[in-house]
Formats: structure tokens, sequence, C-alpha cells
């Protein structure tokens, strides 16, 4: 099976193809396109509090530090972020030969995804999230602990339906992805041309989400 590489998704052409590589090979399989999801929407979340924040340094960094871990929720949520790129790292070592993925760092990264989706449910279920909770947290959550559990069966025949750990965690992805675009599209739709800030938000968590959600195919179709 062939490797599959986030950068060439993101980067597909380069003048210089030995300065890009060590990164280009730190991103190939599910971990690279975890990671990546996972940063924008770290850095991204930041950059856009900081920004809407006051023009002074002090309050910049003030609306940076509410942001990452200004309440229980916040913290939860920069807490679970933390976990996921440990599992997204946990993933692209198990994943760096190509397929079949290390089978012990591959159930490791999906324990720590377990453990990150429970505390990403917490902080959303205590920002009043509930059905993003319940999605994205326990179903999430589930079908990671489920895969970490039940782990590879190199002797069972190819299966004629999906895994349902795997299959599980795809799923919990699409409520929030219905309900980014949404928000874009009632942005769009509202009389006159919408704020930059009401676009960009969603518009990163959607990029996120479609990363986040390539790497859960990858993993459902090995």
């Amino acid at each position: 099976m062939p490797r599959t590489n986030a950068f060439h998704v993101l980067f597909p052409t380069t003048d210089h193809p030995q300065l890009w590589r060590p990164l280009r090979d730190r991103m190939t399989g599910p971990g690279g396109f975890y990671n990546v999801g996972n940063a924008l929407g770290l850095a991204g979340g930041v950059a856009l509090a900081v920004a809407a924040s006051g023009p002074t340094l002090s309050e910049g960094a003030r609306a940076a530090w509410d942001h990452l871990a200004g309440s229980a929720s916040a913290l939860s949520i920069t807490v679970a972020m933390l976990i996921f790129f440990w599992g997204g790292e946990a993933y692209h070592r198990a994943w760096a030969n190509g397929f079949p993925p290390d089978a012990r760092l591959n159930r490791w990264g999906d324990l720590l995804s377990a453990v990150g989706a429970l505390a990403l449910g917490l902080g959303l279920f205590l920002i009043g999230e509930a059905l993003l909770a319940a999605t994205a947290g326990l179903l999430h959550a589930a079908g990671k602990l489920g895969s970490a559990l039940k782990g590879p069966d190199p002797a069972a025949p190819a299966a004629r339906w999906p895994d349902p750990f795997r299959a599980a965690v795809v799923a919990s992805r699409l409520p929030a992805i219905a309900l980014v675009l949404l928000a874009i599209g009632g942005a769009l739709a509202a009389p006159g041309s919408p704020a930059p800030a009401e676009l960009a938000a969603p518009a990163l968590l959607l990029v996120c989400y479609l990363l986040w959600m390539r790497a859960d195919l990858l993993l459902l179709r090995s």
C-alpha cells in the first residue's frame, strides 16, 4: 500500500525537494494529517483571539491566555489538543515505514486520542455544546478506545464491513462539520458582506476537521 503524504496535499510542488524532504517525511500517514490539523487549530485559534483583542501587547497576551487557559473549558480544550499532538506523533512513528504500521505505536496513538477526546468533550460540555460533547467527545473516545483495546488481527480475513470503532471516529466528525458549514452559510446569507472574523473561525475549523477526517479515513482503510 503506497504511503499517503499530507505534505503533498498542502504543498504539491516545490523547487527544492532536498530542503523540504525532512518535513515531508515527517508528514507521512495519518499522524501528519492529525498534527497539521492540530497545529492549525491551536495556532489559528490563538491568532484569531489576539486579532480580536485590543491593540496593545498586554491585551493581546491576555486574549491569548484567555483562549488557552482562561476558563475550565478553555483549559480542557487546550489539554485535549496537547494530548492529540502526542497521539499524532505516535501515529507518525507507527506509520513511518508505510503500511503495515507498527501495531504497538498505532494502538498507543488510539489510546492517547481517546484520552484527548474525553478532555475535548469535557471542554465542549462546559461551554454548552452538548451535541459536540457527545460526538466529538464521547463517540470519538469510544471509537479510539475500542480500536486500542481491539488491536489488529493479522490472521483475520479481509472484512466485508468497515471496522465499527474506526467508523465511529469518522462519524463523530460529521455533526461538527455540519455545524461549521451552517455557520459559514449563515454568515454568507446574512444581509451585507460578512465580516472577515465571522468567516475566519468557521473556515479554520472546517479545514482542521477535513484534515482530521482524512487521517480517520486512512486508519479506517488500513
